[in-house]
């Protein structure tokens, strides 16, 4: 399953469990052109959903893992709370899972 392919599927499943819609590759950072693949950007609450990871896919590999190090890193500084996926997590509603919990907390 490719990576817009987890993302809408898990759209679908927000949209199914009566989530709000969040929004989609939302700019975060004032000069920086970082992105979270889906925000609530009134919550300060972005998910990410790491493709790849035993592919060695971007993520895994030196580079790729040190420029989410900083990204994560300075979204924190701004105050936001991150949720990292992966796919089988998403496949397994254990994202989804996840998601609901922290709308009620």
């Amino acid at each position: 399953m490719s990576k817009s392919e987890v993302e809408e599927h898990f759209l679908f499943q927000i949209k199914a469990c009566g989530l709000p819609t969040p929004e989609r590759e939302h700019r975060f950072h004032p000069t920086r052109r970082w992105r979270f693949d889906f925000a609530y950007p009134d919550r300060l609450l972005a998910i990410e959903i790491a493709g790849g990871v035993w592919t060695g896919g971007r993520h895994t590999r030196g580079s790729g893992f040190t420029k989410d190090c900083e990204k994560y890193s300075e979204a924190a500084i701004l105050g936001w709370r991150i949720l990292h996926f992966t796919t089988a997590q998403v496949n397994s509603g254990q994202a989804i899972e996840m998601l609901e919990r922290c709308h009620k907390s």
